[in-house]
């Protein structure tokens, strides 16, 4: 008995956990998946990945979440991490910002279309030159 609910302590958090990072890459890759965007490493598609899953996690928990995110994941330092933290951060204030979910993502495919290649503007999505984008239209 006392293993059984050791059992049920433990699986019923970590569903818990496993379904709020499923829902958001979910969501995110749904959208991906039908863009018409290209450049999905390192162009406006994986600007538009980033952005919009961002987005998502500051509009259900916060900008700080994504601060957190962006941290663990984006601390390399290259150009390609540079770019994937500063789109995250565009996301994040969309996020923040949206009184709605319906809203993310239309905001978010309006910034990546006013975005630029090497834009430095906080505000504005980013994404690196056409010729270091990586070949394939996902990875």
């Amino acid at each position: 008995m006392k293993k059984r609910r050791l059992w049920w302590r433990l699986l019923v958090p970590g569903v818990v956990l496993g379904a709020y990072p499923a829902f958001v890459l979910i969501y995110t890759w749904s959208f991906v998946f039908a863009s018409d965007f290209q450049g999905g490493r390192h162009g406006p598609l994986d600007a538009y990945r980033h952005a919009l899953a961002s987005s998502v996690v500051a509009h259900t928990l916060g900008k700080p979440a994504v601060e957190l995110v962006t941290a663990l994941f984006e601390s390399k330092g290259r150009d390609s991490n540079v770019m994937d933290s500063h789109n995250n951060r565009v996301g994040a204030g969309i996020g923040a910002g949206s009184r709605s979910f319906s809203e993310l993502e239309p905001a978010v495919r309006k910034a990546v279309l006013e975005g630029g290649e090497g834009v430095s503007d906080p505000t504005r999505i980013t994404w690196l030159p056409e010729e270091k984008w990586r070949s394939g239209r996902f990875w």
